[in-house]
């Protein structure tokens, strides 16, 4: 039998020259892509705030302080309250140390104990329809949380999704993550039962990431709160 192997023919499993190739340049470009994503990784952030400023001052909100009441959010992102309180609440907290936050856990364990909790449901349910707070139950609400100063937060919109960004040979290296807010800050006066100061923030979140994590809602939350912050009178 002869077992000499002719020439040009290849051993069994063994890839070629031009795979070998291939491969090694797939990973020449996912090592220069995955540093450069490394070095480029920044945030691209795009903000809008209105705000209007109708009786708060700095000095009543300095000495009165804000508690926080249940935020309402679109349909499909009722469960997201709880985060989009705590989240806004404690970046508040690091931005504006000189005021009081009272946080939503903390309203809610007062009202349970003064027994408020009926007349708490009642004013959310007026509120779907009238856009108004019942002014004898805000003025509860303050009394037991000891303060002048009621916040609600609406979470009026928010998407996130991801796009390829680059790719080599099928294989994807880097993706575009995004995230879309609208949110809206209102600060009701307890005494009164009116509005004293409103704001909404829309934002546009972008990042180029190799890693598959989403943009979050905490993220967008916090700078939403960041922002909305610096408007709030000093």
């Amino acid at each position: 039998m002869n077992h000499k192997m002719q020439t040009g023919q290849l051993l069994p499993g063994k890839p070629d020259r031009a795979s070998r190739f291939k491969w090694a340049l797939t990973l020449i470009a996912a090592a220069g892509l995955m540093a450069w994503a490394a070095g480029c990784g920044s945030a691209q952030v795009y903000s809008t705030v209105n705000h209007h400023q109708f009786s708060l001052s700095g000095d009543e909100l300095r000495y009165s302080g804000i508690a926080f009441i249940t935020p309402s959010t679109v349909t499909g992102q009722e469960e997201e309250k709880q985060a989009v309180a705590f989240t806004f609440v404690e970046t508040l907290k690091t931005e504006r140390p000189d005021v009081k936050f009272v946080s939503l856990p903390e309203t809610l364990s007062a009202i349970n104990r003064a027994d408020l909790g009926e007349a708490y449901q009642r004013m959310f349910v007026e509120y779907k329809d009238t856009g108004l707070f019942d002014s004898k139950t805000l003025y509860q609400v303050g009394e037991v949380t000891g303060t002048r100063y009621l916040a609600q937060l609406k979470l009026a919109g928010f998407s996130q999704g991801s796009s390829g960004r680059f790719s080599v040979f099928g294989l994807r290296l880097v993706e575009t993550k995004f995230a879309k807010l609208r949110l809206f800050f209102q600060i009701w006066d307890a005494k009164d039962g009116s509005i004293a100061w409103e704001g909404v923030q829309e934002l546009n979140w972008s990042e180029e990431e190799v890693n598959e994590d989403a943009v979050s809602l905490q993220t967008v939350i916090g700078e939403a709160a960041r922002n909305l912050a610096k408007r709030l009178p000093e």
